[in-house]
Formats: C-alpha cells, sequence, structure tokens
C-alpha cells in the first residue's frame, strides 16, 4: 500500500493572524462519508470524493508552491491490540516542526496546539470508521505489512510572488492510511555524487526543497537496480550523512551501533532517537560522531535505515565506487530485527511502552 492519496474526511487548518499573534483554528469537513461506504463506491465515485477532499482553500501561488519554502512533519498513529488508538511521540514531532518553522523565520506554530489538534483529528476521524483495526495476523511478520494512520502537519504560506518569508503562514493536518514503505525485493544501497545538504543550509529541519534531491538521488538509484540510495558530506564526500528519505545505522564488528551525528546536515529523526533509547536499554553501545564509507564498508556487520514510514528497514549491501559491502550475508540482522520487534511491538501494544511514548486517543 504505502502511500496513497485516499485522504481521511476530516482535515484541521489554522493560520496565524500578525495582528493578535495567535493562531486561529477551524476543521475542514470535506464530507462526513463513513470509510465503509465510501468503499462501496464505484471507481468514478470514489475519484469525485477524493478529488474534493484534496482541496483545502490554500493560496495557489505562494512561496510554498513557487519556491519550495515550506516543512512538515511525519507521524502515525496505530490501532492497539487492546482495541484503542495511540500516537506515537507527538511531542518530539511538535518540539521538531516548530523548530523547522522558526528555521524558516516565520512565526512557529506551538507545540501544544500541534498535539491537540492531532489527537483530536484523530478521534473525529476515527468516529467514521477511517483508522484501520488491529488485526493479530500483523504479528506473523512483526509488523512489517501492518496498517497504520500516517498523519501529514504541513506549513503553507500566505499567498505571495516573489522570493519573501511567510508572515501569516498556515499550518495542515491531513493522513491517510499507510502500510510498508519500501517495495519488495533486494534491500541494496548504492552511494551518490548528489548532496542531499550542506553547511548552514536547511538539512537539519524538515524543509519541503530538501526532498528533491532526495526523490532525484532515490529514482537514479532504483533505475539502477537499487532500493536505496546513500548521501555522503558536502565538504569532503566520505562522510556518511542520511538515506533518501531516512536516517541511517550501522553495527560494527566492536559490537558499536553508530549513527551520524546530529548537526545542520542531519534531520533530527524521531524513529532515530527511539532507536538509540532502545539500543542502549538492551545494553547496546550506541555511539552519534561521524563515519566514513570506508569505515562503514570494512567493519560494518549489519545496516538498516530509520523513519516514521520506513520504520527499521535492513539494508543488504552497499555499494561505493563500484565496490559492494555486504551486510550479514544479505540478511536482516539480528539487532534491527530485535529492535523493530521491540519498537513495533511499543507502537501496536504487544509489548508495554516503558518509555511512555504512546499518546493515547482512545
Amino acid at each position: 500500500m504505502a502511500f496513497n492519496l485516499e485522504m481521511y474526511p476530516i482535515s484541521y487548518l489554522a493560520k496565524y493572524n500578525p495582528s493578535t499573534q495567535k493562531w486561529e483554528e477551524e476543521w475542514i469537513e470535506c464530507d462526513r462519508i463513513p470509510y465503509s461506504q465510501l468503499q462501496k463506491m464505484n471507481s468514478a465515485e470514489k475519484d469525485k470524493v477524493l478529488s474534493h477532499r484534496n482541496q483545502l482553500g490554500l493560496p495557489t501561488v505562494s512561496y510554498t508552491s513557487q519556491y519550495g519554502y515550506g516543512c512538515f512533519e511525519g507521524m502515525k498513529a496505530y490501532p492497539h491490540k487492546d482495541g484503542g488508538i495511540i500516537i506515537f511521540r507527538p511531542d518530539r514531532n511538535a518540539r521538531r516542526f516548530a523548530d523547522s518553522m522558526r528555521g524558516l523565520g516565520t512565526p512557529a506554530f506551538p507545540e501544544d496546539m500541534f498535539i491537540n489538534a492531532s489527537v483530536e483529528f484523530v478521534r473525529r476521524n476515527a468516529e467514521l470508521g477511517y483508522i484501520p483495526t488491529y488485526d493479530s495476523a500483523w504479528e506473523k511478520d512483526n509488523f512489517a505489512g501492518a496498517s497504520a494512520v500516517y498523519l501529514r502537519p504541513f506549513m503553507n504560506s500566505e499567498g505571495a510572488i516573489g522570493v519573501g518569508l511567510a508572515k501569516e503562514p498556515y499550518v495542515v493536518i491531513c493522513a491517510t492510511t499507510v502500510s510498508s514503505y519500501f517495495k519488495g525485493g533486494n534491500t541494496k544501497a548504492v552511494t551518490t555524487k548528489r548532496i542531499r545538504a550542506t553547511p548552514f543550509g536547511t538539512g537539519c529541519i524538515k524543509c519541503a526543497s530538501n526532498y528533491v534531491m532526495s526523490a532525484l538521488a532515490k529514482k537514479e538509484a532504483e533505475t539502477d537496480g537499487y532500493m536505496e540510495v546513500v548521501f555522503l558530506d558536502a565538504v569532503e564526500h566520505k562522510y556518511i550523512q542520511e538515506g533518501s528519505s531516512c536516517n541511517i545505522f550501522f553495527h560494527l564488528k566492536d559490537g558499536t551501533l553508530v549513527t551520524p551525528e546530529l548537526g545542520d546536515t542531519i534531520l533530527p529523526g524521531i524513529t532515530r532517537a527511539s532507536v538509540i533509547d532502545l539500543a542502549r536499554a538492551e545494553g547496546i553501545t550506541v555511539e552519534e560522531r561521524q563515519i566514513s564509507i570506508d569505515e562503514a564498508m570494512e567493519s560494518g556487520i549489519e545496516c538498516f535505515v530509520t523513519g516514521t514510514a520506513a520504520g527499521i528497514t535492513p539494508i543488504e549491501s552497499i555499494t561505493h565506487n563500484g565496490k559492494e559491502a555486504v551486510y550479514n550475508n544479505r540478511k536482516p540482522g539480528p539487532l534491527g530485527e530485535k529492535l523493530q520487534r521491540i519498537l513495533k511491538g511499543t507502537q501496536y501494544g504487544t509489548i508495554e511502552d516503558t518509555h511512555h511514548w504512546n499518546y493515547k486517543v482512545k
């Protein structure tokens, strides 16, 4: 399934009023068609409904549409085994979203409003049956194909043309149901000469324009038969940065788990932070530091990428300058599988949430 455009019928919209310095909120009900009724429609009827749901009344010409000036979040809500619904770590998404907006020089959306709106958003759409229900069959493959709600909060500027910064930004929350992110087949990765982020740039904020380079590089990798692409640093082109849209980890021969340290070119991923905490709780030494492509290829015994959409996804090999390093005989590594089992179990409610990461909706 991955991402699709079968958007939920109820969306959230807020707009900053510079005269009052407050955010004005509203709920947009495109329709109140229950999910069960939507699924009974023929394709033409369904397309008409879904097309209407994508029209949120945002300015067509804006700093966002013209220059890619904007930011967004990716977060998930999960159906729990106990019948409830939770949102995973929305406080961290709220903080990162506010940091991103400040990084773009526009008024930041308050973190408490972000959390409250996210919870209410899930609750309202759940009333119409749009939240998937828990399926015990998901446990058989460690939730690899399980469904979840992908929430997409994003910022859009007011109507504008000419390069500038937003003074009256909008914030929207919409969502759709998703399952596994990566396609089946190989999990090979290849380095790219393209640069994702430069020092003193926007690499550390979830800026919309950052993802153009990621999309180009990933498509090139897929054309050459790889699943994923690995970016190197902009200065020396030797230190690992990220995957196409995810953070990256290497389990080394000495037992250490290494991931690139945060800085102005690395996105502070929520799944990244969660994996670090889970690994340390399991007694694994975790280092956040520079790791060169040579060290990763020579000393790595396992590699995986992490992200809200990706979860914890194993990488079977990395190819750099024509040379391939294979990890764990091309099979998912034991550490990544263990961490994935704990992470997904926490999110879907089969494992106790000892870190208190889950926000209960109902």
